[in-house]
């Protein structure tokens, strides 16, 4: 049951409380959203609804000045890139410069930089940022100081998992540019990897061009093979890929691709696979390499912060480390964090809200002395909900496997989630979607 916040007097501060997160995607923009409204009085948006009725809980006010650092000039909804690299209608939807997200860009708390953080010293709580577009060198970098950080940078994919461009306008000419040249290949697409992210490429493209031959091809005799997944998860997201009508080769490794001549005297590409079979094709999309964390600017492993893959090492308050140097005021969420669990978006905005909870509660030990009351994250254990074309199946230990359109509704709406993730953050400042 939740709780009716009531908001006691702003409490005196000489300063306001500098607040710097690293990665404005999911976990970013959550932190720093749930944080402004608990610093406002308000219930935070991603946690529990108030019930009327229920016990009247005092949030104590300050002063805060939060700074996001992203390496893009917008949010970007990174669930929806199968889609956005399929429709050039939902590329321009996918994408919202952080000047036309109300929440950001009305807020007198928050404040975007365009750029990437390149390191951080825990002790003295300040970080080195350069701005988008300039060479890192002493001159063109500047020191953001801080009380806290929220390392929310996610992780590195490559194209075509996700858009490399870091403005809205390059994107869409990214994404338009992709899109044409899978719309006229005569031979078909490739997509190797059957993973998530290669079904639902696959399933996007032949459900948005659906005279397109889409051969989806993956080595192993399961698709996500890597996820701790039952098996029935699986054999059902083959089920549902074939019948999107994509042609699928399991247990059939990539060996070389080729650019070739056709009978038509046309350029096309040879794909060459490891038992010596090969088909012909105008585009091969990648969707098997490993995405890596970016978590560069917290420095290599001897400092203790991360692992040797580059993960932060948090605690279930999501702090850094404790014997890492002023830990309890560094916090780590979302894909970059070592935690159990598949990669999701919705994890990310969990994590966000409970660092943002986190904080406040640090402010208040700060200003009163009073001892926090974290809130602690669980295991959490494997789950997912992936789309397919026109359903989407679902996974829960819960309640099991189910699949269907109305799987897809629940989970994805109409718009593979980006209308539940933009209300769920509340980023139309109380107007929906």
């Amino acid at each position: 049951m939740g709780s009716i916040f009531q908001a006691p007097a702003l409490t005196t501060q000489a300063m306001p409380f500098k607040v710097l997160v690293v990665g404005g995607s999911y976990g970013g923009l959550s932190a720093a959203l749930n944080l402004q409204d608990l610093c406002s009085g308000l219930a935070p948006r991603c946690g529990p609804k108030p019930v009327e009725g229920a016990p009247v809980i005092e949030t104590p006010q300050f002063n805060i000045d939060i700074t996001i650092v992203d390496e893009r000039d917008g949010f970007f909804h990174l669930i929806g890139s199968p889609l956005a690299l399929a429709d050039e209608d939902y590329a321009a939807k996918s994408w919202v410069k952080y000047e036309d997200v109300p929440a950001v860009s009305q807020s007198p708390n928050i404040r975007v930089l365009q750029g990437s953080v390149k390191s951080v010293d825990q002790t003295a709580k300040t970080a080195t940022y350069l701005p988008h577009g300039l060479i890192s060198s002493p001159e063109n970098t500047s020191t953001l100081s801080y009380d806290f950080l929220v390392a929310a940078a996610g992780l590195r994919r490559v194209w075509p998992v996700v858009p490399q461009s870091l403005r809205r306008k390059q994107f869409l000419f990214e994404a338009g540019d992709h899109i044409r040249a899978a719309t006229t290949a005569r031979h078909g697409v490739v997509v190797v990897g059957g993973g998530a992210v290669g079904i639902e490429m696959a399933a996007e493209l032949k459900l948005v061009q659906p005279q397109l031959k889409v051969t989806l091809v993956h080595s192993r005799d399961k698709l996500l093979s890597s996820e701790p997944l039952p098996d029935e998860v699986k054999d059902k997201s083959l089920e549902l890929l074939l019948e999107t009508g994509v042609e699928v080769r399991m247990s059939t490794r990539l060996d070389k691709t080729e650019e070739v001549v056709d009978e038509d005297g046309k350029k096309a590409v040879r794909v060459w696979f490891t038992n010596g079979e090969s088909i012909l094709a105008d585009q091969v999309s990648l969707a098997v390499s490993r995405s890596v964390p970016s978590t560069e600017f917290l420095g290599v492993n001897s400092t203790g912060v991360v692992d040797e893959e580059g993960y932060v090492k948090i605690q279930s308050s999501l702090a850094f480390p404790a014997e890492t140097p002023n830990s309890v005021d560094h916090f780590a969420i979302g894909d970059l964090v070592r935690w159990s669990g598949i990669k999701r978006c919705g994890a990310a905005m969990h994590m966000g809200y409970y660092a943002g909870n986190n904080i406040h509660q640090r402010m208040i030990q700060l200003t009163s002395g009073k001892e926090p009351t974290f809130l602690k994250l669980d295991e959490i254990p494997a789950m997912i909900g992936l789309a397919v074309g026109k359903k989407a199946v679902s996974y829960w230990p819960a309640s099991g496997v189910t699949a269907g359109e109305d799987v897809m509704q629940a989970f994805f709406g109409d718009d593979l989630g980006f209308t539940i993730c933009w209300n769920h953050l509340g980023l139309g400042n109380g107007k929906k979607l």
